[in-house]
């Protein structure tokens, strides 16, 4: 006689996000490899939008305002320092994110794709000796589907 053992599936999704992204390794690593290993955040607009905690609202805002000024950058408004200073911000808002904001899974998936991209914009930047528009304007976008997945009530998805 075999004894067959019956797993939960909420089981075996913890077991493969934990197998994914240890805490030990998201520490060790930080932010900034959100960009190497997120998936894209899922295309079309889904049935509902999901929930937003307080340190997911509050670091999306921190988000918009960096983006936003890395605008004037683009536009040759500001200088490469002052725009080091909005990565900076950038980089501190998504690692808000990643430590305080608790989701659904597929929630978090979505919101690892958008962050991946804020995190890809912060490293072309920092990278690059000109604006590198492509970047900008990825992260640009990202902020345009995060009230398409996302339901933050006091967005105002035309200031992006």
């Amino acid at each position: 006689m075999s004894s067959r053992v019956v797993v939960p599936v909420s089981a075996l999704i913890a077991i493969l996000l934990l197998s994914v992204t240890p805490p030990i390794v998201r520490e060790a690593h930080g932010a900034q490899a959100h960009a190497s290993h997120a998936r894209p955040a899922p295309a079309g607009v889904p049935a509902h939008r999901w929930p937003t905690d307080a340190s997911l609202r509050d670091g999306m805002r921190r988000v918009r305002t960096a983006v936003v000024v890395l605008g004037h950058y683009r536009h040759g408004h500001m200088d490469a320092a002052q725009a080091a200073s909005a990565v900076d911000l950038i980089d501190a808002a998504v690692g808000d994110i990643v430590a305080n904001c608790r989701l659904a899974p597929d929630a978090d998936i979505a919101l690892h794709g958008l962050l991946a991209k804020f995190l890809a914009g912060a490293s072309a930047l920092r990278e690059a000796r000109e604006p590198p528009t492509a970047a900008i304007a990825g992260m640009r976008e990202a902020l345009a589907r995060y009230p398409q997945l996302f339901d933050d009530p006091q967005w105002d998805a035309s200031a992006d």
